[in-house]
């Protein structure tokens, strides 16, 4: 009887080191499918988020480019206040001298231009 209760015991005992043999031996397997099982489905997605981080970084570039050449116009028409009051001045002085000009022609008597003889 201890013979075969011996037995029994092994049985039971080779019988769950074989099943935890078997677990271990296929764990890494199903954890690979799983993670593939994972991968082809997030796959796409990621892509598509790869390709529209692509396309805004390319649109984020261009405003960014826009916007310093902006700043870059904006400074140099701050820089060039300058030349636009020497334009003034010289515009002012013109307008001036248009005005004594045109006075200096209302006060001087006009030459008479001779008439052609009536026939």
């Amino acid at each position: 009887m201890e013979d075969q209760e011996m037995q029994l015991k092994v049985r039971r005992v080779t019988d769950k080191f074989t099943e935890s043999m078997y677990v271990l031996a296929n764990e890494p397997s199903v954890a690979l499918y799983r993670l593939q099982e994972h991968v082809r489905r997030s796959l796409p997605e990621l892509v598509q988020h790869k390709t529209d981080m692509q396309s805004w970084e390319e649109q984020s570039q261009g405003a960014i480019y826009t916007v310093e050449y902006a700043c870059s116009a904006v400074k140099s028409m701050t820089n060039s206040s300058l030349y636009f009051k020497n334009i003034d001045s010289l515009l002012r002085q013109a307008i001036s001298m248009k005005e004594q000009i045109s006075n200096c022609q209302g006060r001087s008597p006009l030459v008479s231009t001779p008439h052609a003889p009536s026939s």
